[in-house]
């Protein structure tokens, strides 16, 4: 069986064609196809409040594109969703429409408790009996999550993204109110607790701030290291970000601005410590898919291997 999945982010848009395989007993997704498209959707919306005709043309042929992978790798069902820049945009379900009319293909806009739903759904294997506060920066919200004993107790999503941070549109109220819920939930939860982070920008500044051991090992990073990373990024220019560092133009200039992100709520938590697991929103769409395609209620997802670890 071939799946497809699409996250249409604010700051990129990413597509996956992965092959399910079963053996022994154990499901395994191998990865057949990845394409990152930096079309930043968020920097019109959070701006303007609406995708500009531009970019909806060229969102249009990324995702004509698509369809057209889809159907060279023959998949045999795609899921497509949308998250933070689309459902704001005041022209963002007429641009779905427009899709649907000319490309035939559906995308489903998600609010924030779903976007963090299919996430947490791939976190499962990553938690054990311990306290957990799950942080998924993306370029125009963040998703905030609190699980103990592997059981999720408390979720919400706030209006602070790195694009949005970017351009200076992250209003000091909501950073008041993420302060304020982080505090007043985490008193819930049994100490230590220990921050997970996903998004492709912590997952970049765990990269710069690891050693190649301890890639292979737990992928856990420090409180102390990323602000260590995020330091000596921001002695670099734009310019050097890319040639130097060799970060992708669309994330040179948001990684710092996301960082501050990871770095705040740690801090709100008192969590010393932060794991970055390889999984996103893309990974959550895949095993929503194959459930709806093996009529499967994904009940122990232990038997389930992690999703991007087996995806060569």
């Amino acid at each position: 069986m071939k799946l497809a999945a699409v996250d249409i982010g604010s700051n990129a848009i990413r597509f996956q064609v992965s092959k399910i395989l079963e053996y022994n007993g154990m499901i395994m997704f191998k990865k057949m196809e990845y394409v990152r498209f930096p079309l930043r959707l968020g920097e019109d919306v959070f701006r303007l409040g609406m995708i500009s005709a531009e970019k909806e043309m060229k969102f249009i042929k990324l995702i004509q594109t698509f369809k057209n992978l889809f159907e060279l790798y023959e998949v045999d069902d795609y899921m497509i969703s949308a998250t933070s820049a689309m459902r704001e945009s005041k022209n963002g379900r007429d641009i779905v429409l427009k899709v649907k009319g000319l490309v035939g293909v559906d995308i489903d806009i998600i609010d924030g408790d779903k976007e963090a739903e299919l996430i947490n759904t791939v976190l499962h294997n990553e938690l054990d009996d311990n306290s957990y506060i799950h942080i998924d920066v993306g370029g125009g919200s963040t998703e905030l999550n609190l699980f103990v004993n592997r059981k999720k107790i408390a979720a919400r999503s706030f209006k602070i993204g790195s694009v949005r941070r970017l351009q200076g549109l992250d209003a000091p109220e909501e950073w008041e109110s993420m302060k304020q819920w982080v505090k007043d939930n985490i008193d819930k939860l049994p100490k230590p607790v220990t921050a997970i982070g996903t998004g492709g920008n912590i997952g970049k500044i765990f990269e710069l701030g690891t050693t190649e051991k301890s890639k292979k090992d737990k992928r856990m990073i420090s409180l102390k290291k990323i602000e260590e990373v995020q330091h000596n990024i921001s002695q670099y220019s734009y310019e050097d970000r890319i040639n130097v560092l060799m970060l992708n133009s669309d994330r040179a200039d948001v990684i710092i601005p996301a960082s501050e992100i990871y770095t705040s709520v740690m801090e709100f938590a008192k969590a010393k410590n932060m794991l970055v697991p390889e999984v996103g929103l893309k990974d959550g769409l895949m095993l929503m898919l194959y459930e709806r395609n093996k009529h499967l209620h994904i009940t122990d997802l232990d038997s389930i291997r992690n999703v991007n670890k087996y995806q060569k």
